[in-house]
């Protein structure tokens, strides 16, 4: 099994505001940086960069940006969120984003080769916070490990690439 992750914030200000243009501008270097982490195996891009800015699943909500990604373990997940230059984004998401009172990171095991989806991610973000944490949704303070009824999924899995574009 693997696990995927999947997480939201509202921007403080629009793409192009000074006021997360430091954001934007780290981007890229923080996906390469996940992109080369040991552990890693697939995120989210839009179809026209190398990140997930422009997906907006939220259609009530323009400002909420999602990132969706896959690891092979928690801890290789944990070591790229936590003990890499990444920490020093979570450090500064006050400065971009506005605070929800809700979850807004959501794990859970997805079989090796299974691509989940936005409409899965936001089902399981919901469940989350309905129910807490449980295996089919957690957190990484209250984890799950894998369980047996995780690897039966009715979707064929997809096969992996690094960075798969949203519109396909």
């Amino acid at each position: 099994m693997h696990l995927a992750l999947f997480n939201i914030g509202r921007m403080i200000a629009p793409e192009g505001d000074p006021r997360v243009a430091e954001f934007y501008a780290g981007l890229d270097r923080i996906n390469a940086l996940a992109d080369d982490s040991p552990g890693f195996i697939w995120r989210l891009v839009d179809s026209d960069s190398n990140n997930a800015t422009s997906v907006r699943p939220y259609e009530a909500d323009p400002d909420m940006l999602v990132n969706l990604s896959v690891w092979e373990s928690r801890e290789s997940m944990f070591n790229y969120v936590y003990r890499s230059e990444h920490m020093e984004f979570l450090r500064r998401r006050r400065e971009w984003f506005l605070p929800v009172k809700e979850a807004i990171v959501v794990l859970w095991w997805v079989p090796i080769g299974y691509t989940p989806t936005l409409a899965e991610s936001m089902e399981r973000l919901d469940h989350l916070r309905a129910h807490g944490p449980t295996p089919h949704a957690f957190t990484f303070r209250n984890a799950f490990e894998p369980q047996p009824d995780d690897a039966v999924n009715p979707v064929v899995p997809q096969p992996f690439r690094r960075a798969e574009r949203a519109d396909r």
